[in-house]
């Protein structure tokens, strides 16, 4: 039992030493008297052997030590495939034991961690949402450090981007996207095409901001809505022909019934009681008429009647309709639009700001000249939009009002688009929704 502790392996080194030192002196003794001098002569000699003893009682030990420090160090630097054996059954024995257990867990868990990388790098390299991840370098400019392949088939023509800096990405991007990308924020905008034969693409920007390895990184995530928005204006359809069908039957059924009663009094020649009948089936008449005429104001939009206008005159007028806070310098801003439609389209969403549940002092437009277009932006700041909402807001029908008719930010963009330009939104840092209108200058 001795032999299997450290202490007693140390002890068996020990002991001839001790027997030595009780030995040499008797034996030195015997040839010399002076007991001072032979004191001199066996001290050194008995502690050469004694120090020669622990040494050699130490060595596998101190060689224990260094490998797992060695073992320590290669754990911190990634590396497990290795192990350490010790020939005992000591304190010793088991402390490598313990080691070799704890070796083993840390690879389980390194090929876990391997396995959960490998199916998590799979699932979005091939996930159909474009994915960067951005860094900033050394020089301040953001620089990617990771995309997948639908972000490289998107930006980059299939080609890898890792390390190129962000702007130089950019290049060759749609301007709409680059402008959704530059600004700060959620945001929806529409790309035309080329595959698809200019037709328009819808796509939905999300950023989100990351501290990773102390760094702060930046996520972007570019969802492709045109198949999904396609699918929701179909049931949006449909849900307008349940709506006209339900008011037509509402409208149609009393006007009906109302006309066999007063043929009725007719044939039996009570004619002094038509005037009721009359009077109901006329204003059931008007009701279904005002009905069908704000769906075709929808539907059948004419087109604008394009003149000249000064920005800071037009503003002003509009002011006086509804409040805002005007940001910009409008003065020697020039368009041609349509006065009367355009003015609609921005009443409405100053209308919508004033709804949003923000302070109404906050309700903003701001006008800013950009190369080629005049970009109006209409600012409030009450509770946005979640990622729903901001996805279906400009689908005609689609509305969050118990009231609502869900035309408005569709007949806004009707009509902004009808005049050459584009709308989109996006959410504002901070809080509130910001929808942006951008009309050729």
């Amino acid at each position: 039992m001795i032999k299997r502790s450290l202490a007693g392996r140390l002890l068996l080194w020990l002991l001839p030493a001790f027997i030595v030192a009780l030995v040499l002196p008797a034996v030195v003794g015997h040839w010399i008297d002076d007991p001072w001098l032979c004191a001199l002569i066996c001290a050194p000699a008995v502690l050469a052997w004694v120090t020669w003893c622990v040494h050699r009682a130490l060595r596998p030990v101190n060689s224990l030590f260094r490998a797992l420090s060695g073992a320590t160090n290669s754990y911190r630097d990634g590396e497990y495939n290795f192990g350490i054996h010790w020939a005992g059954d000591d304190e010793l024995a088991r402390l490598v034991e313990a080691h070799g257990e704890m070796g083993q867990v840390l690879r389980d868990q390194r090929q876990g961690l391997v396995q959960r990388e490998l199916l998590l790098d799979t699932m979005v390299q091939h996930t159909p949402v474009a994915m960067l991840l951005l860094t900033p370098g050394g020089d301040g400019e953001r620089r990617v450090v990771f995309a997948n392949v639908a972000a490289r088939t998107l930006l980059h023509g299939g080609r890898r981007m890792e390390g190129y800096p962000f702007d130089h990405v950019l290049q060759h991007a749609p301007r709409e996207m680059v402008e959704a990308l530059e600004r700060g924020g959620d945001s929806l905008f529409a790309v035309a095409s080329e595959e698809e034969g200019g037709e328009e693409q819808v796509y939905h920007l999300t950023r989100r901001q990351y501290q990773l390895n102390g760094r702060r990184q930046e996520l972007l995530q570019l969802w492709r809505l045109t198949t999904e928005l396609r699918r929701q204006e179909v049931q949006t359809w449909k849900k307008v022909i349940r709506v006209i069908s339900h008011e037509l039957n509402n409208s149609l059924a009393p006007i009906a019934s109302l006309a066999h009663s007063g043929g009725e009094l007719v044939r039996r020649g009570r004619t002094d009681q038509l005037g009721p009948v009359f009077s109901t089936i006329e204003e059931r008449a008007r009701h279904l008429e005002e009905f069908i005429r704000g769906y075709a104001r929808f539907a059948k939009l004419p087109q604008p009647n394009l003149q000249g206008v000064e920005w800071a005159s037009y503003l002003a007028s509009l002011r006086s309709q509804i409040g805002f806070r005007l940001e910009g310098q409008s003065q020697d801003l020039h368009s041609r639009i349509d006065h009367a439609q355009l003015g609609q389209a921005l009443l409405n969403l100053l209308k919508n700001a004033h709804e949003s549940g923000g302070d109404p002092a906050e309700v903003t437009l701001r006008i800013l000249p950009v190369p080629g277009h005049v970009r109006l932006e209409v600012m409030d700041r009450g509770s946005g939009m979640n990622e729903a909402v901001l996805q279906n807001a400009l689908v005609p029908f689609y509305s969050t009002k118990r009231n609502g008719t869900g035309l408005g930010l569709a007949l806004t963009r009707e009509i902004v688009e009808a005049h050459g330009g584009r709308i989109s939104l996006h959410n504002r840092e901070g809080g509130g929704l910001c929808v942006m209108l951008h009309l050729p200058a």
